[in-house]
């Protein structure tokens, strides 16, 4: 089993990461799923339950869902060393979220997304999903709460950075090289 991390800001380019990883086989399991999926149940806005679920559950709470899922797939597979046992997990947040990933998963790695901050709020504005926001005292907002979490030190320490300002397809090109290159040294 190979499993990879994406990090990256808000409006990085990290779902297009992700969309290349299916593309080439693995199943993506996607952190902000999880809050939304949480926000949702509760009634909430996400940002308010990404905190919460952190306070009521600790730092590792979602990286530990998102183990469950991976774990929980793996073994209802019941497949060794096929594309089915590739696994990326996208939007790793904090550098505790990335401890629990290396505990479960040899040869664990992290692949960052990087973009100007401009850049970013403005594919979120053309993007809006449900927790981006069109403003930019709400995008700015959200980084801050994005890194009390820690995910500067986790772009900071990743295994790969990948710069994203050229076009989608620059980012695609980045993306297969490194995720071809990890998977073909296996884990």
């Amino acid at each position: 089993m190979k499993v990879i991390g994406v990090t990256g800001m808000p409006g990085s380019g990290k779902s297009i990461v992700s969309r290349v990883a299916e593309k080439m086989g693995m199943k993506v399991v996607r952190m902000g799923d999880i809050i939304r999926d949480e926000a949702q149940r509760r009634n909430e806005d996400p940002g308010k339950v990404a905190v919460e679920l952190r306070q009521e559950h600790g730092e590792f709470v979602v990286a530990e869902r998102c183990v469950d899922i991976i774990k929980n797939s793996s073994s209802n597979d019941n497949l060794h060393e096929d594309k089915s046992q590739l696994f990326l997990i996208e939007g790793i947040r904090s550098p505790w979220e990335v401890e629990i990933f290396k505990k479960n998963f040899p040869n664990f790695i992290v692949i960052a997304v990087h973009s100007a901050p401009k850049t970013r709020f403005l594919r979120l504005k053309k993007r809006m999903r449900s927790d981006d926001s069109g403003e930019l005292e709400e995008a700015l907002k959200r980084d801050k709460r994005e890194l009390k979490f820690g995910i500067g030190e986790v772009i900071a320490c990743s295994d790969f950075m990948i710069v994203n300002e050229g076009g989608i397809s620059k980012l695609k090109n980045i993306t297969r090289s490194i995720l071809k290159n990890e998977l073909q040294n296996g884990s």
